[in-house]
């Protein structure tokens, strides 16, 4: 076979346009692609609806592949395995309730998983703004990674979703858009951001349960994100409650859909 560099072009071109296209009109859009997301992502897909994911970062798994201070491995508690199972994530017993898991098997086998279930992954895509009409967000205002960068004024274009998750992390990036372009109107005790606390794993892990749900009309938090927005503490290196987060935010959107 002689191989023809224009074909090769084309192929990449025509097949990455036509995904997006198809992803302009969408049940569920995700921002950030760190262990919440894509957990939220997996449900979601299996659940039959169209859910697409972006992640600003040329690679997904946010702060995950490191582990703790780059030793990579990372601690999953009871509650979580069930997941880790489901995904086919090898897990070892530390000592009682406490299991250790690869990083790097971990992140890959989170995103081969939510990708064969059916979700939608642009990388290398952030959000610079929501969109809305009368008071809630119906859709994410999105521009390359690399235009923000370069600091170029180029216009964003817009997609459509049903609901959006903030899963960007410790940042919250969707809140904190919302707060700035339409005010103090989150659903927290002062309508802003409370800010993440200082390290408590133990309480951390809690209350990200506690603080996965809507946030404004049509967003929803998962993962650290819920805890930056809602005040509870950071936990470190243990990631059970990110895939319990994911999956619960799943579950609450898919009710609602």
């Amino acid at each position: 076979m002689q191989l023809d560099d224009v074909v090769i072009s084309r192929a990449i071109i025509e097949s990455w346009n036509k995904d997006l296209l198809d992803s302009l009109d969408i049940d569920v859009a995700i921002v950030g692609g760190g262990p919440a997301g894509l957990t939220c992502g997996y449900y979601l897909s299996k659940k039959g609806l169209k859910v697409v994911l972006f992640e600003r970062n040329l690679s997904i798994g946010g702060g995950m592949w490191g582990g703790g201070m780059m030793y990579n491995k990372c601690v999953f508690q009871q509650e979580s395995l069930p997941i880790l199972n489901e995904f086919g994530i090898r897990t070892q017993e530390y000592q009682d309730g406490y299991f250790i898991t690869d990083s790097l098997e971990t992140v890959t086998t989170l995103c081969s998983g939510a990708l064969k279930a059916g979700l939608k992954i642009f990388n290398l895509i952030g959000v610079e703004d929501v969109m809305i009409r009368q008071e809630g967000v119906t859709g994410l205002v999105l521009n390359w990674t690399a235009v923000t960068m370069a600091k170029l004024h180029i216009d964003p274009l817009t997609i459509r979703a049903k609901a959006i998750v903030d899963s960007t992390g410790h940042a919250a990036e969707v809140a904190g858009i919302i707060v700035r372009k339409i005010g103090k109107k989150l659903l927290t005790e002062t309508g802003e951001m409370l800010g993440e606390k200082p390290m408590w794993a133990e309480v951390g892990e809690r209350t990200i349960a506690e603080n996965t749900k809507e946030i404004y009309p049509g967003v929803f938090v998962a993962g650290m994100s819920a805890n930056a927005v809602f005040g509870g503490p950071r936990m470190g290196p243990i990631f059970g409650g990110m895939l319990l987060s994911g999956k619960q935010a799943a579950e609450i959107i898919a009710a609602r859909l």
